[in-house]
């Protein structure tokens, strides 16, 4: 047998590597983010959800190819599988609808409350009953969200609404991962890339920029980038307890911060700074109190399909 203490360091090993691979994936995200805003300026957002999906087959195919045709068209709950798929197409495209005009962090600021959401979704369509120092932490999310979004006549803007429909859209996709944990990873992103794809072209017959080879290439980017951050994440979690990596995803904000101010010059103002602090400290009670009061934290509340 194998010394406890070489187990143990073994043990400790996957954990370091697990979270490498989820701040890198974070990183990757940020930076697909960032790609996307820079695109969407030009290019409509149908253009680049249909050019990025093509990208994303590169990655996807070989996966595609091991799973066979007959798991991906055998699934479970078709009526739920094709709601999650219309809620990340939804989510993808109401990101880069919001991204067009508000700056990145300001939107990513919206997306960081998904885990709010999902916390008191869950509650109500999964049975999974939160405590009340969990709803305090739900309430003051919900409080930080409204700071965000300064809701009033003279300041609420479509596109703060359109990265609230599309933070919600993503909070309700991850509730439906939940409940379809029994389909494989490869199925889900598969058929929602798919999705991504057919809406990106409906879109596309009512505008069209005729891209060049290096846009093109830059659209198609978008998608690689993506699918392996997808996939490191996906690895992290098999590496590393999903309590211990579930509060990294918040580096997507720090990452939206840099990147806006490098190659945007755009810098949050105060109002974003209280909101999106507020959504953080509530985001990571939540993991700490689901740790303490289950011993575990589900893996499906770490999100590995951002926009």
């Amino acid at each position: 047998m194998k010394p406890a203490s070489f187990l143990s360091q073994r043990g400790e090993n996957a954990i370091i590597l697990g979270v490498c691979l989820m701040l890198f994936g974070n990183f990757m995200f940020a930076l697909n983010d960032a790609m996307g805003k820079w695109l969407v300026a030009s290019f409509s957002v149908g253009q680049v959800l249909f050019i990025r999906s093509i990208g994303a087959f590169l990655v996807l195919g070989p996966m595609v190819l091991q799973e066979g045709p007959r798991n991906l068209f055998s699934v479970d709950r078709p009526r739920l599988q094709f709601l999650r798929v219309m809620l990340a197409t939804a989510d993808t495209g109401f990101f880069y609808a919001a991204v067009i005009y508000l700056p990145l962090a300001d939107v990513m600021t919206f997306y960081m409350a998904g885990p709010i959401y999902l916390a008191a979704m869950a509650h109500f369509f999964l049975d999974e009953k939160a405590g009340w120092r969990r709803w305090v932490a739900i309430l003051a999310g919900f409080c930080g969200v409204i700071v965000a979004l300064r809701p009033s006549t003279a300041s609420l803007s479509l596109e703060s609404l359109f990265a609230l429909i599309g933070s919600t859209s993503f909070a309700m996709s991850m509730l439906l991962n939940r409940v379809l944990r029994g389909t494989s990873d490869s199925v889900l992103v598969t058929w929602q890339t798919v999705g991504a794809l057919i809406v990106g072209a409906i879109l596309c017959l009512t505008s069209w920029n005729p891209p060049g080879l290096f846009d093109i290439g830059a659209m198609m980017l978008l998608g690689i980038v993506s699918c392996a951050a997808h996939l490191m994440i996906t690895r992290a979690l098999k590496l590393a307890p999903a309590s211990t990596l579930a509060p990294l995803q918040y580096t997507l904000l720090l990452w939206a911060v840099i990147f806006g101010a490098m190659f945007f010059g755009d810098l949050p103002d105060m109002q974003i700074l209280v909101g999106s602090a507020i959504i953080v400290l509530s985001g990571l009670f939540i993991f700490h109190r689901q740790k303490v009061v289950t011993n575990r934290v589900p893996k499906e509340n770490v999100p590995i399909n951002m926009p």
